[in-house]
């Protein structure tokens, strides 16, 4: 996908990034596979936890930093919270039964996913933070029109508000 078509959002503060992550939950379809990116810092958890409030997950967010992958039950479908940035080698997803946790009713949320490399399926949205001032810029990516659509759509929205 080129540059042309990403869809970028400012984000101003945290009360940005967990409205975003909010929107973005509304957004995903089932099953979905999200690619979170960004260096130490740039709100990675914080969108995460937003995506889960939007899912209607009401209690603490847990970081999988030491687990690996933090699991929701959230009614008819599941969210997995994966955070590879400890991972050691891709391996030990194998060890993990990754493949078990991508099925017809899961949305998979994959903090650093670099590290999993090629033991991962490819995203359906790829969410890259960039740390700008103070603030934050997400970088939206999509292989699929319809949501690269939608996207666009949230995009001109929260640039109105």
């Amino acid at each position: 996908m080129s540059a042309a078509e990403d869809v970028q959002i400012a984000l101003p503060d945290e009360t940005a990034t967990a409205g975003l992550g909010k929107a973005l939950a509304t957004l995903l379809p089932l099953p979905s596979v999200v690619f979170l990116t960004g260096q130490l810092g740039a709100g990675k958890t914080t969108l995460t936890r937003a995506i889960l409030h939007g899912l209607g997950h009401s209690g603490n967010v847990k970081s999988p930093t030491y687990t690996l992958v933090e699991p929701y039950a959230l009614g008819s479908f599941s969210v997995f919270h994966f955070d590879l940035y400890r991972l050691a080698d891709p391996e030990e997803l194998e060890y993990l039964g990754i493949r078990d946790y991508f099925h017809e009713r899961a949305i998979c949320l994959i903090e650093w996913p670099e590290r999993g490399a090629e033991l991962l399926p490819s995203p359906d949205l790829t969410v890259r933070l960039q740390v700008v001032g103070t603030g934050r810029k997400a970088i939206l990516m999509a292989d699929k029109v319809e949501l690269m659509n939608r996207l666009s759509t949230l995009a001109a929205e929260q640039a109105l508000d």
